[in-house]
């Protein structure tokens, strides 16, 4: 995929791009949102800037694409490519924007490593763009496609449930009355809300559940972390919206999908808010009638603190042959495990697909887990929520 020439000298300057791509993407940012301030206001997620989340999850997958070019040059990474693809998917993302993208990050790398940016080096990894850029705009056309477009739609708030305090299901539908497309279980959707300095942020939620085939139902959790700032949307969702509402939703993505049939065992692994795409997987096999082992896990601070629970319980009991494992960090019930999730004597049947969404030390110590247990690694898929750090360690 990458030219010899150009191969010859982004390996040999990778090491000192690499280590300069905090402070690339540092300037980046803050170069396009001066030129661009729409795009921070109106597309970026402005608490993952200011947390710098989003310039790690940068640096990570360029210098994951890059290596990645190297080490298996006839290969691309479908799996990192896919996952980004469906989250730009969602946002609407059009390939016009990559171009501006383009010109403030080369603008940001010419600035940081200065002489060193000879032709040479600025031609080889102008090829790396535009190989991640043209290889992301091909499989966002084709979701695009798929989904009749990238427009938003209007949805009305039908129903809204406090799961806990923190905590808010919103049932949805359709305010134009039109079709409801299909979702698989483990996708998400994104919410543009008005706020009161005139932005029109965006998040996404995965869908907790497909409560009947003209609704929509996410799950939101207000976030307010000790010494970082209030989560705008979630914020706004939780104290503003009510039932007779109108939204602005997306159609459906997301990459972390159930893909296995009535044979193979499974594992649903999650902590915190992450429960949400894993209720959706599992009311799904408990509707299909999955006959193979399902081993759920789920890890909280406590039962209050434990989103959907009950859905959790009641679709694994209508399953033929499932685990139910729970942790909790307080006030843990008969049964339940105190303390961090913890695999070590959970049984783990051969051939097992496992699907976890969770904090990320969480997610990495449960794969690992999963991976001595006999579970291939390639058969452990997940999901992140916000900018994915799982590149960035």
């Amino acid at each position: 995929m990458l030219s010899e020439q150009s191969a010859v000298t982004v390996r040999a300057t990778l090491p000192a791009v690499g280590a300069a791509l905090g402070e690339i993407t540092e300037r980046f940012y803050a170069g396009m949102f001066a030129a661009r301030p729409e795009l921070l206001r109106d597309l970026f997620n402005r608490g993952n800037q200011a947390a710098g989340t989003q310039r790690q999850a940068l640096a990570g997958s360029v210098a994951a694409f890059a290596t990645h070019l190297l080490d298996h040059p006839d290969e691309r990474p479908d799996a990192m490519l896919s996952r980004i693809a469906h989250k730009h998917a969602s946002l609407g993302v059009t390939p016009d924007q990559y171009a501006v993208v383009h010109e403030h990050l080369f603008a940001a790398i010419a600035e940081v490593l200065g002489d060193a940016v000879t032709p040479e080096v600025a031609a080889a990894w102008d090829e790396v763009y535009w190989l991640m850029a043209n290889a992301l705009t091909a499989v966002e056309k084709r979701l695009y496609e798929e989904r009749g477009g990238a427009a938003w739609r209007p949805w009305e708030v039908v129903e809204r449930v406090a799961e806990t305090a923190d905590v808010v299901t919103f049932r949805v539908r359709p305010a134009d009355g039109a079709p409801v497309r299909d979702f698989r279980p483990g996708q998400y959707v994104s919410v543009r809300v008005p706020l009161a300095d005139g932005a029109r942020q965006i998040r996404q939620y995965s869908l907790s559940g497909a409560p009947g085939p003209d609704l929509r139902q996410f799950s939101v959790k207000r976030v307010h972390e000790d010494g970082a700032p209030d989560g705008e949307v979630s914020g706004h969702l939780h104290a503003r919206v009510r039932v007779g509402d109108v939204l602005e939703v997306s159609e459906a993505y997301g990459d972390l999908v159930l893909d296995a049939d009535d044979d193979t065992p499974l594992v649903l692994a999650s902590a915190g808010i992450g429960v949400t795409p894993m209720v959706a997987m599992l009311g799904h096999l408990a509707g299909s009638g999955h006959r193979a082992p399902v081993t759920v896990v789920h890890g909280d601070r406590s039962p209050a603190d434990h989103a959907l629970r009950t859905d959790h319980e009641a679709y694994a009991a209508k399953l033929p042959d499932a685990t139910v494992r729970f942790w909790y960090e307080r006030d843990a019930p008969a049964g339940a495990g105190t303390g961090y999730v913890d695999l070590a004597d959970v049984p783990v049947a051969p051939g097992t697909r496992a699907y976890l969404c969770g904090p990320l030390p969480f997610m990495r110590t449960v794969r690992e887990q999963l991976i001595t247990k006999g579970v291939a690694p390639a058969d452990v898929h997940y999901e992140v929520f916000g900018p994915d750090l799982w590149l960035a360690k």
